[in-house]
């Protein structure tokens, strides 16, 4: 079976992510001649002292008035304050930079006090901010180096006129440096924490829309059937002495009624989490599932352990669904389910014949499952020319199901673990 794996299984050729450029933000070489960027770099060193200056006093003030104060109950208070304004002007700091200098600098991410339990939780969280301590260490230096730009730059405008642009550059570089090395975000750790950001809100919008889905779907099957069944054996029950055999005719309606519902029913408990992957695992699911799609499917399954139940569910819909797509928009003649582990990550690739062309963006649900995976540190790669094969490969974080606390059931034997299909 022709099989593009962009995984270690067996192969690992893989696609870059590109990232920000490196020199993006590096302005044109200095010249004798006086250019905009020149002229932007003279007004920034020219703004430093005053600008440090207000920057200077703001933070011993805060730093005497709040650390002074400690000792009472208002100098953490009054800490936290302080250093939240540090933030505002390392806002205003970057914007300078980015306006005169061209010095492209990621926002850091806000402080996450809402979630951080009580107001004490928040008020430390607040007290030992990392962007507003380093802020606060920006702010303390730029005085002294504030004079001396400011100095040099306005003797240069007038004996030093032929050579300014160099050395104008060089003192333009070391502001670069210092608001890239001090008002930048905490590099891994900000970037981490927006990522989390982001990902808490596509678990609450995926957790809504589910809920919304299966409320619908008990609104619009199982109970308008149940209250249709009710409505019956009532009408029955009334015929039951003059009409024996129109009661009898109702009761059977009502009785498909009643296995139309359980059937319903039984599809939406297996939408919500099927009892076969609870008992068996995934590689019972997975063949349960493949054997609803509309082509044949080879599954295979090489798996040692069962994953935590929350990635083996994940992993059992995200099959599901790739597998519908197959059955509905594929055209196919054979596909084919790999799921295996390679170190701490749990792989799973989707393969057919069809005519190719899935994209995330074309609405076939691909966009949610790569949402989701994302929401749990996952990756979702599409690989489909026209004409195909299609090839999904999906990478989940890999956790042992001892540290999930959801044990094997009773029951539940090593055979499903480790299978071929």
């Amino acid at each position: 079976m022709p099989m593009t794996e962009p995984f270690p299984h067996p192969g690992t050729p893989t696609t870059a992510v590109p990232g920000p450029a490196g020199g993006g933000d590096r302005p044109p070489p200095a010249r004798f001649a006086y250019d905009v960027h020149t002229w932007k770099e003279i007004a920034h060193l020219l703004t430093n002292l005053p600008v440090s200056l207000v920057g200077f006093v703001y933070t011993v003030t805060m730093l005497f008035t709040g650390v002074g104060l400690t000792v009472t109950v208002v100098g953490f208070p009054l800490l936290a304050l302080g250093l939240a304004g540090s933030r505002v002007l390392g806002r205003l700091e970057r914007a300078r930079a980015r306006k005169l200098l061209g010095v492209r600098v990621e926002e850091p991410s806000r402080l996450p006090v809402r979630g951080s339990g009580g107001f004490l939780p928040r008020l430390w969280m607040a007290v030992k901010d990392p962007v507003g301590w380093r802020t606060v260490l920006y702010e303390l230096i730029r005085l002294p180096w504030g004079v001396l730009t400011f100095t040099v730059t306005l003797t240069g405008l007038f004996v030093l006129w032929p050579v300014l642009p160099f050395v104008v550059r060089g003192l333009a570089n070391a502001d670069r440096a210092m608001v890239r090395g001090l008002l930048s975000p905490s590099d891994e750790l900000e970037r981490r924490i927006a990522e989390l950001e982001s990902d808490r809100g596509v678990v609450v919008d995926t957790a809504a829309a589910d809920l919304r889905r299966i409320e619908r779907d008990l609104h619009d099957g199982a109970q308008a059937r149940l209250v249709n069944l009710a409505m019956g054996l009532g009408l029955a029950k009334e015929k039951l002495l003059e009409d024996p055999d129109a009661a009898a005719s109702m009761v059977e309606e009502a009785h498909g009624e009643v296995k139309l519902a359980l059937q319903e029913l039984r599809d939406l408990a297996r939408g919500i989490h099927p009892a076969v992957l609870t008992d068996r695992g995934l590689d019972a699911a997975l063949s349960s599932v493949s054997s609803r799609c509309t082509v044949p499917v080879k599954v295979t399954v090489d798996l040692d352990e069962r994953p935590a139940a929350a990635i083996e569910g994940i992993a059992y819909f995200t099959v599901s669904e790739l597998l519908q797509n197959v059955s509905k928009h594929s055209r196919a003649r054979s596909a084919a389910v790999d799921v295996w582990r390679s170190d701490s990550r749990l792989f799973i690739q989707v393969w057919d014949d069809g005519r190719g062309g899935a994209s995330l963006d074309r609405g076939t649900g691909m966009r949610g499952l790569a949402d989701r995976l994302g929401a749990v540190d996952g990756m979702f790669v599409v690989e489909s020319p026209e004409g195909g094969p299609t090839t999904v490969t999906a990478e989940l974080p890999w956790r042992d199901r001892s540290l999930d606390g959801a044990g094997d059931p009773p029951g539940a034997g090593r055979a499903s673990v480790r299978g071929r299909r």
